[in-house]
């Protein structure tokens, strides 16, 4: 899970994955002094700066940018057999709201664990191209 304000490294030394806040991350670059904050703040400052220093040791996970998921929505819609249904999805992912009316409308088809086993999948694949592009071994 990604947020705007923060960035997602995996460690490639440890294999830990670390969230980091832009503002840590900035604060860190400027070698701003942390010893006056709070503890937890200090630890997130820590693992920032373990990232400034240590930049070849971490790999940025894709942003939620790079996991297009109107893309996945819409490549299910096109996945479904039934022409009436496909149709009907492929007019509730149109214009403000797409994410909102596509999740009522697979309830009312009665489709969520196919949408939901079709989604899991797609990022199962956008995990496993990631980890192959970085050379990263991975269990399936």
């Amino acid at each position: 899970m990604q947020f705007e304000e923060s960035h997602s490294f995996l460690n490639n030394k440890t294999g830990e994955i670390v969230l980091i806040s832009c503002e840590d991350l900035s604060a860190a670059e400027d070698e701003e002094p942390f010893e006056d904050l709070p503890e937890w703040e200090q630890e997130n400052r820590l693992v920032a700066n373990d990232v400034v220093e240590n930049f070849d040791n971490y790999i940025e996970l894709p942003t939620k940018y790079e996991v297009n998921e109107y893309e996945i929505m819409e490549n299910f819609c096109l996945s479904v057999s039934d022409d009436r249904k496909q149709e009907s999805l492929l007019r509730a992912i149109k214009g403000k709201g797409a994410f909102r009316r596509f999740k009522d409308k697979i309830i009312d088809l009665d489709m969520e664990e196919q949408w939901y086993l079709f989604r899991d999948d797609c990022f199962k694949q956008i995990a496993i191209q990631w980890c192959q592009e970085h050379k990263i071994n991975f269990i399936e």
